[in-house]
């Protein structure tokens, strides 16, 4: 009997008997939430501080047009990364991986800054999505690990503070950046990228000192390399056709190659994720959860119109509305605060019913609304049009971006967090990627004709040849790369068509006087010795003939005693009437795409010249930018519609009440208390039949 009491005891005296015994008290809890909030806020800083100063960038590097490109390469990298951090940090955990990914952030963030092009900052954009790829999923899954679905949002508030923060913050320092011309003797806007370095530096050490979370055992020690391969090769080959297709053409050899080689890669990526089966990057019995398959395709849907269309409002505040970076960044706070708010009050409600169902369907048909107001956009259209559209969308992003993350942890154990919140973030990234290299794409390929486009309106046509001729408009130093870029070839060639026009008129009726007093010489009405200065007097009165019916048809020609032509513009009623004559032809040769009126992807590569311009000058410009970025919205709204009509199909069982930690650590005291039984039964049995 004194084994039994000895075991009694010794299950008494055990720390982890209580089956409601936590394993973080709520201080460690809020030292974790310390260390992810600061990776969170470089990641988040980043996005604002680049988006609004991106014009800017692209001005200066020469390459607005390539902006997709900047884009694109950071989300690819991003996104293949994504579930290759979540896999790992299964395996080795998520504060050395957490740590890496902060430290690959810096280090692409120096090298950005060095940038001489375009495609070099794309391709060091591509470095710093490789750590932000980390960036983005770690702290969702730390936080999958740690906290029961049901209590994470009375913890939401701290992360949306540091989303806030950044985001009123990004845009002025972004702004503050882009409109410096030198900072410590370095162009501002490279500032853009190394004000990361001493952030990063402050996050690593947060991270390194208060990231501590219990150690778990792991299940598996394999790598699934080939699923990294196949996906990259999957992945690559379609967003670059998403992106060039419009240059390469979409059935070009090329495109085509591209097509196939993407089909081939997802093939063997299905193929090695069954053969890797619970060791796979993206394990496909995930998506035998309907929830996480569900949660899955709508966050593809919404990740696609989410970050599409929302980087083609800052340029839109910035050309059509004439926004400085920095007011452009304050103008988007609209949509933080619809996100703000719409995140903490589903929060809110998740935390005390545990049900969340609702929100994926109100989410969507909110953005689905928002970008339907902003189909409706002008390009006179006021600030509070875009405002309330932008809030509109707010609302709708914060009732998705923390429920279908949820929805999809909520579907697994302890032992797949990682990769099912990784594979959550790849896809709803996949998803975003797709949209920013197809309506990034589609932008920049409807602009030159839908400037052309909106020439063809007579109102806008006239009053940009009138500011165009106008001598002290075109001479304004404001208006000095707009028209050096545009319209001087347009002013040149019209006004060197019409010069040698009406020369060739006057010529034709000199060159007829003359003639007729030859021929009366040889008839003898005149006398030879009086040819001379009868054709002089002959030639006088014929280029005032001519004089008088060019500046009929020519308003502001001017003809010289000696029959030479120029033109006037001084003369504002005279230069009307001349743009009204030559409008009609100036529009057909922008129709039919005349190389000196045509407006190519080269022209919009740097788009300083609409800054200060005059009205007038710019009107064309802004009207075709505005009618391209309506078609994205359009499409943005369509793709989001789709998610609308799915996420009336989601079911969503309710949520747990415990963190998957806890369930781990109860499972564990479970077992253990069950061979304490054991063992105390077979002491029990064996001290029954003792002699």
């Amino acid at each position: 009997m004194s084994d039994i009491t000895q075991t009694r005891r010794a299950r008494a005296a055990s720390p982890t008997t209580g089956a409601t015994d936590t394993v973080m008290t709520h201080r460690m809890i809020m030292f974790v939430i310390f260390g992810l909030m600061a990776g969170m806020f470089l990641s988040a800083l980043d996005q604002t501080v680049v988006g609004t100063s991106i014009r800017t960038i692209g001005d200066d590097l020469q390459g607005l047009s390539l902006q997709a490109w900047v884009t694109t390469a950071y989300l690819i990298v991003s996104t293949i990364s994504t579930p290759i951090y979540g896999k790992l940090s299964d395996i080795f955990g998520r504060r050395p991986l957490f740590l890496i990914a902060i430290l690959i952030f810096i280090i692409g963030s120096v090298l950005a800054s060095f940038s001489t092009s375009m495609v070099e900052l794309a391709a060091f954009r591509a470095i710093q999505g490789l750590g932000a790829g980390g960036l983005m999923s770690m702290p969702l899954a730390i936080m999958g690990d740690i906290l029961a679905p049901r209590e994470r949002a009375k913890y939401q508030g701290y992360f949306l503070a540091v989303f806030g923060i950044s985001s009123v913050i990004g845009p002025l320092v972004g702004g503050l950046f882009a409109g410096a011309s030198q900072i410590l003797f370095i162009t501002g806007w490279r500032w853009v990228f190394l004000i990361n370095v001493p952030i990063g530096i402050v996050a690593l050490a947060i991270v390194w000192r208060f990231l501590h979370i219990p150690k778990q055992p792991r299940h598996s020690v394999r790598i699934d390399w080939w699923g990294a391969t196949t996906v990259i090769v999957a992945l690559v080959p379609l967003l670059l056709v998403a992106e060039q297709g419009r240059e390469w053409g979409w059935g070009s050899p090329i495109a085509i190659a591209c097509y196939v080689i993407g089909a081939l890669g997802i093939l063997a990526f299905v193929i090695a994720e069954t053969a890797m089966k619970d060791d796979a990057l993206i394990p496909l019995k995930l998506f035998r959860s309907p929830t996480f398959s569900m949660a899955t395709i709508i966050g593809v849907l919404v990740g696609f119109g989410m970050f599409g269309a929302m980087l083609t409002l800052p340029l839109y505040l910035q050309l059509v509305l004439g926004s400085s970076p920095t007011q452009s960044g304050f103008e988007m706070l609209p949509m933080i605060l619809g996100l703000m708010i719409a995140s903490i009050a589903s929060g809110q409600i998740i935390a005390r019913t545990g049900r969340y169902r609702m929100f994926p369907i109100l989410g969507t048909a909110l953005m689905s609304i928002g970008f339907f107001l902003l189909t409706f956009l002008k390009y006179d259209s006021p600030y509070w049009h875009v405002a309330v559209a932008m809030l509109v969308i707010g609302l709708g992003l914060g009732q998705l971006m923390q429920t279908l993350t949820i929805a999809s942890q909520n579907s697994v154990g302890l032992r797949d967090m990682g990769v099912a919140t990784s594979g959550s973030t790849f896809f709803r990234q996949i998803g975003g990627t797709l949209g920013t290299a197809v309506l990034l794409s589609l932008l920049f390929t409807l602009m030159p004709s839908n400037i052309i486009g909106s020439f063809s309106d007579r109102g806008t046509l006239t009053d940009a040849l009138d500011a165009a001729f106008d001598p002290t408009v075109s001479s304004a130093p404001a208006n000095e790369k707009i028209m050096s870029s545009i319209y001087a070839p347009i002013v040149a060639q019209t006004t060197q068509a019409v010069t040698q026009q009406a020369q060739q008129g006057v010529q034709q009726a000199t060159d007829a006087a003359t003639q007729a007093v030859a021929a009366q010489v040889a008839a003898g009405q005149i006398p030879a010795a009086a040819q001379a200065q009868a054709t002089q007097a002959a030639v006088a009165q014929a280029v005032q003939a001519a004089a008088t019916q060019i500046q009929q048809q020519v308003p502001v020609a001017r003809v010289a005693a000696d029959g030479t032509v120029s033109l006037d513009f001084s003369n504002a009623t005279d230069r009307a009437a001349f743009v009204d004559t030559v409008a009609t032809t100036l529009e057909d040769r922008f129709t039919s795409g005349d190389e000196n009126t045509s407006i190519g992807g080269s022209t919009l590569d740097d788009t300083s010249f609409l800054v200060g311009a005059d009205a007038r000058l710019t009107k064309p410009f802004l009207v075709g930018f505005n009618n391209s970025a309506t078609t994205v919205y359009w499409t943005a709204m369509g793709v989001v519609l789709l998610a609308f009509v799915l996420s009336l199909f989601f079911r969503t069982p309710p949520l747990r009440a415990k963190s998957a930690l806890q369930e781990a650590a109860d499972e564990r005291r479970g077992k253990k208390e069950e061979d304490e039984r054991a063992e105390e039964a077979a002491a029990q049995s064996g001290a029954l039949i003792a002699p």
